[in-house]
Order: structure tokens, then C-alpha cells, then sequence
């Protein structure tokens, strides 16, 4: 017999109120300890626990499925039941939080340039135009690397020069702008249009003279549609 159809022999009920033994301790899947003890006492940081431990196993990698099914392992083992759905929704929803918190880091910026992402653009774009009451209060920045690749030519060249651009453009723009890469050659910032905007791309031009073909300054279009078709007509060209 399996050590699960012994443990569950030995009691006709529920461990709850009582403390869990060293086999049945054992048997626990790992990370269910805390999960498992709440179980055994019949206390009310269960839910908290299957939180943290959703949390946990999420950032180790482990699939939902995986864990649902330890969660489940759990309660049959400590309470001879299956998950109630708030022990069920506070683990899917910690593990759900974490793999999204860490899919938007990785989405965010662009590991070799260290530049944000078309994607974290394209999600910025659509920040403006959901808060402010007029998005041609921004536009992008728009710089075009000067030495544009043919295929097969080395593509980590290409991204240090953006980096190199992006690094300057930083310099002019050492506020909340974002700064990104559209195609392989275009580098963008999208940033307040006020006053100061003329005088700073003109600076920044100055810097990368030799570096860029052209920079420009591209107005938002009136919908967040039509800005993603300009970031995605952008990253085309480039």
C-alpha cells in the first residue's frame, strides 16, 4: 500500500485540531509544510499559506497544474478532502500575480541594449491615451541609426549602437520618458511636448551627428489605434 493509503488509514476524520506527525509531515509535497500545519490546526492562515506558497512555486518555475495538484495531494492528506475553492483561488491567483510580474519584467526592456521593449512602448502609448485629455500633449522622438545592417551581418552590432543611442538620449532625457527599440535600427522616446522638447532633440541630434541618420520629432496620432499602426509602420521601416 502507498504511504497516502496508509496515512489515510489510520484516521476516519480529519486531522484538524491536531498537530501533524513526522510521517505525515514527510509525505507533504514540498512547500506545503505551512499549508499542511494550518490544515492539521484548523486555522485560518490556510488561505495565507496556499497564497504563499502559489507565490513560491511560481517564481521556482513549477507549472499551475503541478501545484494545484500538491494542493491537492495536501488536503486529502491532512483533511481527506479535496481543496475548497478559496484555498484553490488563493493559490492560482498568487501563482498568476507572480508569472505575470515576472513576464512584464522580462517584456519590459530588451536584454542585450537594456532599451524598453516595442511591446512596453506600444503598453506606454496606450497609458497616455487612456489618462490624458489630449495624447498630442507627447510625442516620439524618433532617431534612425546611421549604419543600418544588411542580412547577415552581426546583429549584436546593431544593438550596441542602439544602446550607445539610447545611452545619450538618456542624458537628454533624464526624466519618466520612455526610451525603446522599434526594428533593428530605430530607437524612439516618447516624451512630454512641451516647451523644452524643440531644444533638447536639437541637443540631442548635436550628440549623435555622427552616429544617426536622422531624428525627428512624430505627433501622436488622435486614437490609441492609430498609434499603435504609426509604433508598428516605425518598426517596419527601420
Amino acid at each position: 500500500m502507498s504511504i497516502f493509503g496508509r496515512l489515510r488509514g489510520r484516521a476516519s476524520g480529519p486531522s484538524t485540531g491536531a498537530g501533524l506527525t513526522e510521517e505525515l509531515r514527510a509525505a507533504l509535497p514540498p512547500g506545503f509544510e505551512a499549508a499542511g500545519e494550518a490544515l492539521a490546526a484548523g486555522s485560518d492562515s490556510v488561505i495565507e499559506a496556499c497564497w504563499e506558497v502559489g507565490r513560491v512555486l511560481a517564481e521556482q518555475g513549477a507549472p499551475l497544474g503541478e501545484c494545484l495538484e500538491r494542493l491537492r495531494l495536501t488536503t486529502q492528506l491532512v483533511g481527506h478532502r479535496d481543496p475548497s475553492f478559496c484555498e484553490t483561488h488563493a493559490l492560482s491567483t498568487a501563482w498568476s500575480d507572480a508569472t505575470l510580474g515576472y513576464l512584464h519584467r522580462l517584456s519590459c526592456a530588451d536584454p542585450v541594449t537594456g532599451l524598453s521593449t516595442q511591446a512596453h512602448v506600444r503598453e506606454r502609448l496606450t497609458e497616455i491615451y487612456r489618462r490624458a485629455d489630449d495624447p498630442r500633449s507627447h510625442a516620439l522622438v524618433v532617431t534612425e541609426a546611421k549604419t543600418r545592417l544588411p542580412v547577415g551581418h552581426d546583429p549584436i552590432a546593431a544593438a550596441r549602437r542602439l544602446a550607445l543611442l539610447g545611452q545619450q538620449a538618456r542624458t537628454v532625457f533624464p526624466g519618466p520618458e520612455t526610451i525603446g527599440q522599434v526594428g533593428v535600427s530605430r530607437l524612439v522616446v516618447l516624451a512630454s511636448r512641451d516647451d523644452v522638447l524643440g531644444r533638447r532633440v536639437s541637443l540631442y541630434k548635436r550628440m549623435v551627428a555622427d552616429q544617426a541618420d536622422r531624428v525627428w520629432i512624430e505627433g501622436l496620432p488622435g486614437t490609441d489605434e492609430s498609434a499603435g499602426h504609426l509604433l508598428d509602420e516605425l518598426a517596419r521601416g527601420a
